[in-house]
């Protein structure tokens, strides 16, 4: 039986309770040690204000501190200027005074502040005039300016920013100019593309393409469930590959191999040798639909990534599944390889990016900066840097922890693809038809292209699903909902006297997120 108690005693029970839970101070900072405090300040204070620790010091900090010879809390010794006395002082560009005057300038003699204020320039004014310019234009700034911008350190000026002219006789310092806001640099110009070349063929959606390494055809997949090959300097229909029961997601052509590897909303992956045209291998694994798939450039190795929330690495010759690449929460639209570290780069519906460690079949980096889903993710042919498109903002990135370095805004739709070349042009396909053309260095959005949809077709069959370059980077091949490939290539009687860069050196207004 349960016993009752009064109201009273079950509420003071519940106060013990909870005091005893809160009374524990394990929660508590644990207290300061002075020494270590000490050390870990002196080591800030030489790797922060290292650059300016040479100057002057101000005379209100001296004044605080009562003109006395002391040494601060964290083992710099302080120096007073106004001792009473003439001091002379061996001036030695930016180099540190010596403690004393005819002390030589040694390793233990050299002091890391500087005389105060009213020293320096009573200095100053005794030097000549064209010493006294000289000196102060290699000291660069004022004294009181340099400890108030001391967060700023003096490489970061440009030339003539931060130079403060102390007049011969003079006592004062021209104040420092004030530091200019930083400004987007010039875009490299590129030529604008154009549409030459529509091919038709597919009948349903075409939703992947790739070019072989030969450059002599292409490759693309459809909704119709085909796999169609195209000779890439006519546009004539070559072959058509049949054997998947549902829409063909991803494709792609082995360098290393005569083989064509495929893979669909059918879960099945394969691998066509292109000598016999059949399919000679199944990679049994996916749960659901597989969404894309990558080669490894340098060994054996296929990756695919699926509705089921996982990526897979198999082995191209036994169809082993080596790793199942498990971590994201939701369907893994995108896979990318790369011979460096991190070899495989997965985005996601989840809305992250993982940096995959292909040895040890685990995540090192998760990038959660997007906060839509990631449809598409590339890789520079020549920086070690990627890219990774979301309806919120297409995104660069820094191999190998994924560092972030700047947002390309303005493509406003679903990305669904991205494709990059060795000139730093970036584009990317939205699910509306749109194409952005961008300057990868500089995140200028150079050219903005919407074909017009295939006679016969609706306005809402606009759609870019895939692009891709060609070896030789002068074509740029789309795949879309129209069921046309688009070919386009760049304006050759263009130059950047009739296509100017429309570019004003904006201040920089980047979302860090």
């Amino acid at each position: 039986e349960v016993q009752k108690h009064s109201v009273h005693t079950l509420v003071f029970r519940s106060l013990k309770r909870t005091h005893d839970m809160f009374v524990a101070d394990n929660a508590k900072p644990i207290p300061l040690d002075e020494e270590s405090h000490k050390v870990k300040m002196a080591v800030k204070l030489r790797t922060e204000y290292g650059s300016v620790l040479h100057m002057p010091t101000l005379k209100e900090n001296l004044r605080e501190k009562g003109g006395s010879n002391t040494g601060d809390p964290y083992g710099h010794k302080q120096y007073s200027g106004n001792q009473g006395q003439e001091v002379e002082y061996m001036v030695t560009g930016t180099h540190p005074y010596p403690p004393g005057p005819g002390v030589a300038l040694t390793a233990e003699t050299k002091v890391q502040r500087m005389p105060s204020e009213s020293a320096a320039q009573s200095l100053a004014a005794a030097l000549p005039a064209s010493q006294s310019r000289l000196d102060a234009n290699r000291t660069a700034a004022g004294v009181g300016d340099i400890y108030r911008h001391a967060g700023i350190s003096e490489r970061s000026q440009p030339p003539g920013m931060s130079m403060a002219i102390v007049e011969a006789g003079g006592n004062k310092n021209s104040a420092l100019m004030p530091k200019k806001a930083p400004t987007m640099p010039k875009p490299q110009w590129h030529p604008p593309w154009k549409l030459y070349r529509v091919i038709s063929g597919h009948l349903g959606w075409v939703r992947c393409i790739a070019v072989e390494p030969g450059n002599q055809w292409f490759v693309t997949g459809s909704a119709d469930r085909t796999i169609k090959i195209w000779d890439l300097a006519s546009g004539k229909l070559k072959l058509s590959l049949t054997g998947h029961i549902s829409t063909v997601r991803g494709v792609i052509v082995s360098a290393r191999s005569p083989y064509l590897f495929s893979c669909g909303e059918d879960k099945q992956v394969k691998c066509w040798d292109l000598e016999y045209n059949k399919v000679i291998r199944h990679y049994h694994g996916h749960l659901s639909a597989v969404y894309g798939l990558d080669l490894h450039p340098t060994i054996d190795v296929l990756v695919t990534c699926s509705r089921d929330s996982t990526a897979r690495i198999w082995d191209v010759r036994t169809k082993a599944s080596v790793h199942t690449l498990s971590g994201h929460t939701n369907a893994v639209a995108t896979v990318k390889c790369q011979a460096a570290e991190p070899q495989i780069i997965t985005g996601s519906h989840d809305t992250t990016i993982r940096l995959w460690d292909l040895v040890a079949g685990k995540t090192r980096v998760t990038l959660t900066n997007h906060k839509k889903s990631v449809r598409a993710v590339v890789l520079h042919p020549r920086h070690y840097t990627f890219a990774s498109g979301s309806p919120d903002n297409i995104k660069q990135w820094k191999f190998p922890d994924g560092n972030f370095i700047q947002n390309l805004s303005g493509h406003n739709a679903i990305i669904n693809t991205l494709a990059v070349n060795s000139d730093g042009v970036l584009v990317s396909g939205a699910d509306n038809g749109t194409m952005h053309l961008w300057d990868w260095r500089t995140g200028y959005n150079f050219q903005r292209v919407h074909a017009a949809v295939q006679p016969g077709s609706l306005d809402s069959e606009s759609g870019i699903f895939a692009c891709v370059f060609d070896q030789s980077e002068s074509r740029l091949l789309t795949a879309e909902a129209d069921k046309t490939i688009k070919v386009y290539k760049e304006d050759d009687t263009a130059t950047e006297e009739t296509h100017p860069v429309s570019w004003k050196p904006e201040i920089i207004k980047r979302k860090r997120f």
